[in-house]
C-alpha cells in the first residue's frame, strides 16, 4: 500500500490490478463501473475511449478525499471499433480482420476525485503477421479471448502474432504505466518507485 488519498479502481480486470502492483501501488478498493458502453453513432474510436473511460470514473467517483482511477481499452482496425468478442466466432472474425495488418490500441485513462478530472489517452500501433486459419481456431480454442477488446491477450498467447508494436506495451494489456503513475501522483498518490516503461 502507499500512503495519500484513499484509491478506488473503476475496474474488474485482473490485468489493471496486476499492472498497477508492478509499480507498487494496491487500490483501497475494487468497484468496477457498471455503464452503457455502446458507440454513438458516427462517434470516433478516440472520442469514444475517451468517453467510456471519463464516465467509468464519474459512475464510482467517491465523496471526499477518495480517488477513482478508471480506464478504457480498445482495439481499431481502420476506423471499426473491435470491442470484446460476444463469442468464439466473433473472435475469430476479429483475427482474421487484424490477421497481416496494422492496428491501433486505444487506452484511455481518467483519475478522478470529487469535481476535479485529468484525462490521458494511449494510441499504440500494432502489426500482426499473416495468421492461418489453423493458428485462429487454437487461439478461439484456449478461451483467451474472453474478455478481451479485439479478441486477444497481448500478454499471453497473443504475443506471438505481433512482431512490431510502437508505443506502450502495458497500454495494450489494458493500463498505461507510465501515464497513469504521473495522473495518480497529480492527486497525491505516488508510486515507491519509478516505473521505467518506455516504448518501442
Amino acid at each position: 500500500m502507499t500512503d495519500g488519498p484513499r484509491l478506488v479502481l473503476a475496474s474488474a480486470s485482473p490485468r489493471r490490478l496486476e499492472l498497477l502492483a508492478q509499480i507498487g501501488i494496491a487500490p483501497d478498493a475494487i468497484s468496477p463501473a457498471d455503464i452503457d458502453e455502446t458507440p454513438r453513432k458516427d462517434e470516433t474510436p478516440r472520442a469514444y475511449v475517451a468517453r467510456m473511460a471519463a464516465e467509468k470514473a464519474a459512475c464510482v467517483a467517491v465523496a471526499g478525499p477518495g480517488v477513482v482511477l478508471a480506464a478504457d481499452t480498445t482495439v481499431v482496425a481502420g476506423r471499426r471499433i473491435l470491442g470484446k468478442p460476444e463469442d468464439g466466432a466473433e473472435a475469430a472474425a476479429f483475427l482474421r480482420l487484424l490477421s497481416g495488418r496494422r492496428h491501433r490500441v486505444l487506452t484511455a485513462v481518467t483519475v478522478q476525485s470529487g469535481a476535479r478530472a485529468r484525462h490521458r489517452l494511449v494510441e499504440t500501433t500494432l502489426r500482426f503477421r499473416p495468421l492461418s486459419a489453423a493458428e485462429i481456431a487454437a487461439y478461439v480454442d484456449s478461451g483467451e479471448w474472453r474478455g478481451k477488446a479485439g479478441g486477444y491477450g497481448i500478454q499471453g498467447r497473443a504475443a506471438a502474432f505481433a512482431p512490431w508494436m510502437q508505443g506502450s506495451f502495458t497500454a495494450v494489456v489494458g493500463l498505461p504505466l507510465a501515464e497513469t503513475a504521473v495522473l495518480l501522483e497529480s492527486f497525491g498518490i505516488r508510486a515507491p518507485h519509478g516505473t521505467g516503461e518506455s516504448g518501442t
